[in-house]
């Protein structure tokens, strides 16, 4: 046996375990969809990249798909993160009112909604600084901020930018 061959090959597979834990740890990670929260845009058993970084180099957007650790008022779920779309940016004012979601009281178009899907009415909350609102694409199936209010930009992890499973859809959502 070659032991010089032996290190070489160990100290490759040392190094590409760092590499690859350290890209995990700060660039992208992988996620698994539990539940039929964002059903249509994502499906029960997708896996998703999301990059770690999106919030870091650049602002939170409206429509961005975000992933966020498990907000407080959620303490009752083994789940420790959460898929779900940017509709309230903060100080913004939301509400829904006759199926429509309102934003500083101007209707929001919502053109990944499914035909049919609306909104149920719920009254305007207040976006505080730093704090985002977010809800599911599935509205009569998510537990959002509706449920837990809005949370706070500490809590996101990434930016959902692709789809990876199921191979048919493999793309960006």
């Amino acid at each position: 046996m070659n032991w010089k061959s032996v290190r070489e090959w160990v100290g490759v597979i040392v190094v590409a375990l760092i590499a690859a834990f350290g890209i995990r740890a700060t660039l992208i990670q992988t996620y698994f969809i539990p539940s039929e929260s964002m059903a249509p845009t994502l499906e029960v058993g997708d896996r998703l990249m999301v990059y770690k970084l999106a919030f870091s180099l650049g602002d939170v957007d409206r429509g961005d798909l975000v992933v966020f650790n498990r907000p407080p008022a959620l303490n009752n779920t083994e789940l420790k993160d959460f898929v779900k779309r940017v509709v309230g940016l903060p100080e913004e004012r939301v509400s829904a009112e006759n199926g429509l979601l309102l934003i500083n009281g101007e209707p929001l178009e919502e053109p990944y909604l499914s035909p049919g899907v609306w909104t149920q009415d719920f009254a305007e909350v207040q976006v505080p600084e730093g704090h985002v609102f977010v809800m599911g694409d599935n509205r009569f199936n998510s537990r959002d901020s509706r449920w837990f209010g809005s949370i706070s930009e500490d809590l996101l992890v990434g930016e959902v930018f692709i789809r990876l499973w199921p191979f048919k859809a493999f793309g960006r959502p």
